[in-house]
């Protein structure tokens, strides 16, 4: 196994200097970015692509089937493409569903989902990931790229079952905020984590994933963390709500709340937690009214 990789990393924003920080003292690493710093010559993107081993796309999901098509061409037979992306594109495409379109099924892709905050990353402090990858080599692959660093990997082969896991629980995380912001206490936050489980669990495994998906890393360990976390922007969302805030929310929940309706991808009817979620952004000036009537439903 080799000992030091060239990495192409796209994207530096939090996430993508959280990687820098992890890798650049074994490995040689390219950094691009489509708005380059000041007074650092661009990298061409093409051109970096066809000699690296590894690229790790640090972005968000709607930008991964362009870039990936940019530099399929280019790409060695033996590059390996890996997404910390936890949202959906705007076609409704997880991350890994726009690279395999992209790039095709003979390529070798991989998907890093968990409790990975930059800013602990950054402060030298452990995270957690599922690498999901189908290849045992490609897992094998990371082991060697992240060995040595505060970052602790465990392989699972469903790949769909933990992006999917990914993407959803931010609408959740959304949640907590909610309750959080109205004072709901801590009870709440305790049902509001097992109910989300149980709608997380069934969900997955309608959109082809396993149920147990849900409660590993990518669902359940990323869902307290984001959920709970001082710095989580969902959780911010949430309060946002809960003050009835009417101006532009952005985020990769919200984004999939949208994508999940506008294509369609499962009817969140059944699912009470998540289509309370929706309806908390059709009218987050009733966020306390909506809460009150959930729970009395639930009676």
């Amino acid at each position: 196994m080799k000992n030091k990789y060239q990495v192409l990393i796209l994207g530096h924003g939090e996430m993508g200097r959280a990687m820098e920080y992890l890798l650049h003292a074994r490995h040689t690493l390219t950094i691009w970015d489509r708005h380059p710093v000041p007074n650092v010559p661009p990298v061409a993107l093409e051109s970096a692509a066809a000699r690296q081993d590894i690229v790790l796309f640090c972005l968000p999901a709607q930008p991964h089937f362009e870039l990936a098509g940019r530099i399929r061409a280019g790409l060695r037979p033996d590059s390996l493409c890996v997404s910390i992306a936890k949202g959906l594109d705007d076609e409704g495409r997880t991350a890994v569903r726009a690279l395999t379109q992209a790039l095709g099924p003979q390529a070798a892709i991989a998907v890093l989902y968990g409790p990975m905050i930059s800013e602990e990353i950054r402060a030298g402090r452990p995270a957690f990931a599922q690498a999901g990858t189908a290849r045992a080599e490609s897992f094998a692959r990371l082991r060697g790229l992240f060995a040595g660093t505060p970052l602790y990997l465990e392989h699972s082969t469903d790949i769909e079952g933990i992006s999917w896991a990914a993407v959803l629980k931010n609408v959740y995380a959304i949640l907590f905020g909610v309750a959080d912001g109205l004072e709901l206490g801590d009870n709440m936050r305790g049902y509001l984590a097992t109910a989300a489980m149980h709608e997380l669990e069934r969900i997955v495994a309608g959109l082809g994933g396993s149920a147990g998906a849900a409660h590993r890393l990518a669902g359940l360990g990323d869902l307290i963390t984001t959920a709970t976390s001082k710095g989580s922007h969902h959780h911010e969302l949430g309060r946002l709500l809960a003050r009835g805030a009417t101006g532009a929310l952005e985020g990769e929940g919200v984004h999939t709340l949208k994508m999940v309706r506008a294509h369609r991808l499962f009817d969140p009817r059944p699912h009470p937690l998540f289509d309370l979620a929706g309806r908390l952004l059709d009218r987050p000036e009733a966020a306390r009214e909506l809460m009150k009537n959930f729970l009395e439903q639930l009676a």
